[in-house]
């Protein structure tokens, strides 16, 4: 199949996947607020949550996603891929506000449009091109990134252990896009495997790391869902950090090249920044929600479902 045929079947899956993931934040993160607050990464949180109508909606919408970024993945390059998987947050806001019978914040929205449209804009920039046939690379060739990437979680995970302030939560965000971006990655040389053959990836070690460390970073992601009060900044973190650790493997590892001409590094940092933006503008606009919601609750008002945004 040539890749302008790849694309038509890629970008449709990928969106539909976002909306997917979506969903499943949504649900999931009203799941988490109906039980007991469980340390990070205990398998308790889960075994509360399994059953629950509401979790049980977030895990099926979960399953759905994940096929769905798998067919985008075995027909499109990662680096195209992931940036689409960003809109997520815009539908994570939305599907939030439905359940919770509001409407959507009009600058959450915004702010989720501009960290998708920004990490859209760079990787269109650098025009990604797909690396060598994924069957025979050697996971041992990616293992200076993986090291540097497992001390990154390892220091997001410290951090949120030691410290009581609100960006622990951002931590835990951080640590859970690292997870999700190596899952992403490791699934792209999965899905290679299996066009050569339906056993093909049981003979290699990519399908049994995946195996560790994709539920990882689902029990992490109920943890921050759980322990954070707002759910588009952790979800804009997770949204934004996935994409990029998928394309950092995806050229590091899997031999998908950038272009990195000086005019398109110009634009790239623009588009960069434009994330940033798009993030502190979730993050200071979910601050004011969540102090308006506390007021309402101090006065005796009772609003529907967690704190907006």
């Amino acid at each position: 199949m040539d890749s302008s045929m790849g694309m038509v079947i890629a970008v449709p899956a990928a969106v539909l996947g976002a909306a997917g993931f979506g969903l499943a934040t949504a649900a999931q993160q009203r799941a988490t607020k109906e039980v007991e607050v469980t340390p990070t990464l205990s398998p308790r949180l889960l075994v509360e949550l399994f059953g629950r109508p509401m979790w049980m909606l977030g895990l099926v919408a979960t399953i759905v996603a994940l096929v769905l970024q798998l067919v985008a993945l075995a027909f499109g390059p990662i680096a195209v891929v992931q940036p689409l998987l960003v809109t997520g947050v815009a539908f994570a806001a939305g599907f939030s506000a439905l359940m919770a019978r509001r409407r959507p914040d009009v600058v959450i929205l915004l702010g989720a449009l501009c960290c998708a449209a920004g990490l859209s804009a760079f990787l269109l920039l650098a025009r990604p091109i797909p690396g060598a046939a994924h069957e025979s690379l050697d996971l041992s060739d990616g293992l200076p990134l993986g090291i540097a990437l497992a001390a990154l979680v390892v220091g997001c995970l410290v951090y949120a252990a030691v410290v009581s302030h609100s960006s622990r939560v951002l931590a835990l965000a951080l640590a859970t896009g690292v997870l999700y971006g190596v899952t992403a990655g490791l699934m792209k040389v999965v899905t290679g495997q299996l066009q050569v053959g339906w056993t093909e990836p049981f003979s290699h070690m990519a399908l049994y790391v995946v195996c560790v460390i994709g539920p990882l970073g689902f029990l992490l992601s109920q943890n921050t869902f759980q322990q954070g009060k707002l759910i588009s900044p952790a979800v804009a973190v997770i949204t934004s950090v996935d994409p990029v650790v998928a394309v950092l493997i995806g050229v590091g590892w899997l031999g998908e090249q950038l272009d990195t001409s000086p005019a398109k590094l110009a634009g790239e940092c623009i588009a960069a920044l434009v994330v940033i933006a798009g993030i502190v503008l979730i993050t200071a606009r979910g601050t004011h929600l969540l102090h308006r919601f506390e007021a309402m609750e101090a006065v005796g008002a009772r609003p529907a479902g967690p704190a907006p945004g």
